[in-house]
């Protein structure tokens, strides 16, 4: 026993040094590790990081220079830097706001866009819920119905629109903008609504319907405040849809003072083969501030809508 108690102490006296050191061994290896992984970070992280966003905002980069450049800096690239601007004036934009209908252009596409991004969700909630919810015979073909819709072109389909439109007296106004832009508006945001709804556990259903509520009771307590982040995605999509749209606005309006954004800055500032190009821009750079304000405050409702809904 003497000589079992006696090993067992030497063996622990050889161990303390070593766990003395441990800790301090430990340490160095976790400095090294953090030194050996910082130039790997800045290889995988941050260089990719800085390449996106300088790729992303460089066009409105390239927008807010030539905004404020005047047309002899604008074609004189021997004496200017064209990445630079040597002499800023305020010039185009006090053409673009003060001797064209720009302000109402505005007015017109916020007006178009609210409406009939207003209208699509409304619609696409109803059919989203009834393909995904009520599960009757043939409803996976119909969504995927639904979403080949979207997938037509808009150069084919403003033809039959405009015989619609003129039918209905609506032709250059806004409400031929309104009415006609559901129509891809609605299969878009159907589509995104679908996938959402399914990631909603059904079981919660299930339990309101035994409790004896009703479908359009639980649509509108239960799984609408569990979709808000979709329906904002949704909601953000068919917004921008709209203010970008280019193809009806051109068909469908005629007069100058109703143009949407897209449409008038390119038909007004553009005479012969004359191309107001500081004015183009200022149309360009204010033109997309509202969305840019518009998306900056449902950011985060948009990024958890992309990773997923309601876990079980």
């Amino acid at each position: 026993m003497t000589d079992v108690a006696t090993k067992v102490a030497t063996d622990v006296a050889k161990a303390a040094p070593d766990e003395d050191l441990a800790p301090i061994n430990t340490a160095e290896r976790q400095g090294a590790i953090s030194w050996e992984s910082l130039p790997r970070r800045i290889l995988l992280l941050y260089t990719p990081l800085i390449g996106f966003v300088v790729v992303l905002l460089f066009p409105f980069y390239w927008m807010t220079i030539t905004t404020l450049k005047s047309n002899e800096e604008l074609y004189n690239y021997k004496d200017y830097n064209p990445f630079w601007v040597s002499s800023p004036t305020l010039a185009n934009i006090n053409k673009l706001l003060f001797e064209t209908d720009y302000p109402q252009w505005l007015m017109t596409t916020m007006t178009v866009a609210i409406v009939a991004t207003a209208i699509s969700v409304f619609a696409s909630v109803l059919a989203a819920y009834a393909i995904q919810r009520l599960r009757f015979k043939g409803s996976q073909w119909v969504g995927l119905a639904i979403y080949l819709a979207y997938l037509v072109p808009p150069s084919i389909l403003f033809i039959p629109l405009a015989t619609v439109v003129f039918n209905l007296g609506v032709f250059d106004s806004q409400l031929a903008l309104i009415l006609t832009y559901p129509t891809f508006l609605i299969p878009f945001s159907t589509w995104l609504l679908i996938g959402y709804f399914k990631s909603i556990p059904y079981e919660l259903e299930e339990c309101a319907l035994i409790d004896g509520a009703t479908r359009l009771q639980i649509l509108s307590k239960i799984t609408l405040p569990l979709a808000v982040p979709g329906l904002i995605s949704s909601g953000i999509f068919a917004f921008t849809l709209s203010w970008n749209e280019f193809i009806y606005a051109l068909a469908f309006i005629q007069s100058n003072e109703k143009k949407t954004v897209p449409v008038a800055v390119l038909t007004q500032l553009v005479e012969g083969d004359v191309y107001h190009w500081g004015s183009l821009m200022a149309g360009a750079l204010l033109g997309s501030i509202p969305v840019a304000i518009f998306y900056s405050f449902f950011v985060e409702y948009y990024v958890s809508s992309l990773t997923g809904a309601v876990k079980e």
